[in-house]
């Protein structure tokens, strides 16, 4: 039996905490500090400290399950590959290559997410492929993008938070959704500098805050733009930063001067004095930082809200300088480089644009294939689900749990439901993969080895630490079989390393570049940041931190763009006249669909529940622990409540981690923003009754 320890990654967030996994005697692993990781320096979570649980073979799916006479029945791997490759050829066949789908998710390596993307694109010859991180941080990287040429969930590393002077959080409740970060703040404030958070809700982060800001759910975009009417008109813009390392200056500050602070504080609620305030303490020190989360970003104008953030940025002089900038705090494991290597959209690895001839022709030439061939983008994430069952007949979906995750959802698993075929790979039989007409298990975490990046773009190692049970295979494996049955029997390789090499190679010279990144170095180096291009004279250095000389546009000038505030997709009215915002609890992740299967994280969060404050509840009659109904134009949930003056009045929250009569998503809009595509998860407009 394998003694030694294996160092690894948590299967979980975006911070990836470094692990060890240390086998048992009696079989199974535990997991074990590696305080040499400086991310979280052998801090975890309980999710962290519990993942072995999901490895369990009492928990986790060990063989293929098959649909026959209405039920999921157990059925060999040759049947079951045997059927989705004949169920993929014969749509194709009927309806043409756009009428499959294919759905990823932010948790897949960076060898699956490039495999699944080459497997769309290659073998089944379809555009319609997308990621459940679209819901995730695309408002962030497409400002990103806008703005500095480049999108990398955080520019500088973590570490460097202690050493600024202050940092706005903007929608992030890290103490909940990634506690080991939460130690980079406590040590800011140590340290001297300031915390400000804005939150719709009293957080248990923002207790930690100096300044805690709630503005009304929907309106961050006013108060980034309040701020900046101030800090014109208080005279704090760095002239000379904005004239030597920026364009569009002018046309950003015309429309931020239509947002005066009386006019921002009736529409956001946050007072006057407390925008002044934030202001002062953001200006007078020599360095600060903005990060933003889903808060700002899950709205129907989520990019340009995280673009007037970095207009805060740009115009103080906080952007491309040591230990300042704009950061996204990154959610899933994985969200990083599951959008870099081409199960977006409309990307191609090294975060190549789709459209782009050169970038086409770089990949084709990798991948051995005409560059004709390639279809080009399709559908994002909720569009693809909203055209299940209809303009697609077949979808393949991995790592992804959309009937809880989606917005609107009881509208997709409908729209699931109509599918001719559906198939599902995961580790879990999740309520989506419950759906399925076919289930493959594949292997986790510590069952495998691969790649992830964080949001500090740090790309890690992740290592296999034991066997998988019999009956599982890898992703990988199950690409590289349908490929075969689908006539492609080259270039779908299993090895993780051997797929890993063929990224490099693909994203050479891209903007996400890891042509100089090796599994040997990830291993010795404790990872390494992109880009890092290959160089004929020894290792590339990676870039842990970027845009200190240049940003990564032609001119090397970060873009200003104007932007004005503009109300949510659905405000309230006479019959919905609450907001719904919604969001994670410790215990829980993402669709719950692993954690839910934990017993010491169920025994922490049991189920969903509504927040309300205590004057909403006295209107409606309702004390701690009511069952509830929050309705909304579509549809219904029933949860307790739990009535607490950390929220607004106007205002009520519910975690999205549950299925069944409590699935927060039945609620949720899914109004888009129209560059990113993002849905509007965080602001709907509901009304509350008790539910009997």
């Amino acid at each position: 039996m394998q003694t030694a320890s294996t160092p690894t990654h948590c299967p979980y967030c975006a911070l990836q905490c470094g692990m060890a996994l240390s086998p048992l005697p009696t079989g199974g692993v535990e997991v074990v500090e590696r305080p040499d990781f400086p991310v979280n320096r052998g801090a975890l979570c309980g999710k962290g400290r519990t993942a072995p649980a999901v490895l369990s073979s009492t928990v986790r799916l060990t063989s293929p399950l098959v649909r026959s006479g209405g039920s999921l029945v157990p059925a060999t791997w040759e049947e079951a590959l045997d059927r989705i490759a004949g169920e993929l050829g014969r749509v194709r066949d009927r309806h043409g290559a756009d009428a499959l789908g294919v759905f990823g998710g932010g948790g897949l390596t960076n060898e699956k997410a490039y495999t699944l993307g080459k497997f769309a694109r290659v073998v089944l010859g379809t555009s319609q492929i997308d990621y459940n991180g679209r819901f995730c941080m695309s408002s962030a990287a497409a400002a990103g993008v806008r703005a500095f040429g480049l999108d990398r969930g955080l520019p500088f590393p973590l570490e460097d938070v202690p050493r600024t002077g202050c940092v706005i959080l903007v929608g992030s409740n890290l103490a909940e959704t990634m506690p080991p970060s939460l130690r980079f703040f406590s040590e800011l404030r140590d340290n001297g500098g300031t915390l400000i958070v804005i939150d719709p809700r009293r957080t248990k982060t923002a207790e930690q805050a100096d300044l805690h800001l709630a503005p009304r759910p929907g309106t961050d975009l006013a108060l980034a733009l309040g701020l900046l009417h101030l800090i014109v008109a208080e005279g704090r813009v760095d002239e000379e930063y904005v004239r030597e390392r920026t364009v569009g200056w002018e046309e950003a500050r015309a429309a931020a001067m239509a947002h005066w602070p009386e006019y921002v504080e009736r529409i956001t609620g946050v007072s006057v004095p407390q925008l002044r305030e934030t202001v002062r303490l953001f200006c007078e020190p020599e360095a600060a930082m903005v990060l933003t989360a889903r808060g700002p970003e899950q709205q129907s104008k989520g990019t340009d809200t995280v673009g007037a953030w970095i207009n805060l940025c740009l115009a103080t002089g906080r952007a491309g300088r040591p230990l300042s900038g704009y950061g996204c705090l990154t959610g899933q494991g994985n969200g990083q480089g599951g959008r870099e290597h081409g199960q977006k959209a409309d990307q191609l690895p090294g975060y190549r644009k789709l459209d782009d001839p050169a970038a086409r022709a770089h990949v084709a030439e990798v991948w051995g294939v005409d560059p004709d061939s390639l279809p080009g983008p399709g559908r994002s994430a909720y569009e693809l689900l909203d055209a299940l069952g209809t303009d697609i007949r077949a979808l393949l979906l991995m790592g992804s749990n959309p009937v809880v995750s989606a917005p609107n959802a009881a509208h997709i698993e409908k729209r699931i439901g109509s599918l001719d075929f559906l198939a599902v790979c995961d580790v879990v039989l999740s309520e989506t993969a419950a759906l399925a007409d076919v289930v493959l298990p594949v292997t986790q975490w510590a069952e495998e080895t691969g790649t992830t990046t964080s949001l500090e773009g740090r790309v890690l190692l992740r290592r296999q630490a034991i066997t998988a049970p019999d009956g599982v295979r890898s992703d990988l494996e199950v690409l590289h079989e349908l490929a075969a049955r689908l006539g492609v029997e080259k270039g779908f390789p299993v090895e993780p390393e051997e797929v890993f090499e063929e990224l490099r190679r693909a994203s050479a010279g891209g903007v996400a570049d890891y042509s100089g990144i090796t599994y040997r170095r990830l291993a010795e180096e404790n990872g390494v940041f992109w880009p890092c291009p290959a160089q004929d004279d020894g290792p590339a250095p990676g870039t842990p931190r970027l845009f200190l000389d240049r940003f990564a546009t032609p001119d090397g000038r970060a873009r200003f763009v104007p932007v004005s505030h503009r109300p949510n997709a659905e405000e309230p009215d006479d019959d919905y006249p609450v907001l719904l915002t919604t969001g994670r609890v410790v215990a829980q992740y993402q669709s719950g669909a692993q954690t839910r299967r934990v017993a010491e994280l169920n025994a922490a969060a049991p189920g969903p529940f509504v927040e309300l404050h205590p004057r909403l509840a006295a209107r409606l009659g309702a004390v701690e622990g009511d069952r509830m109904a929050v309705v909304s134009r579509r549809g219904r949930a029933v949860a307790p409540a739990r009535i607490t003056t950390g929220i607004r009045p106007d205002t009520v929250f519910m975690p999205f981690h549950w299925p069944g009569e409590g699935r927060a998503n039945t609620l949720t809009n899914p109004a888009l923003d129209p560059t990113s595509r993002m849905p509007e998860f965080k602001s709907c407009a509901v009304r509350v009754e008790r539910a009997e």
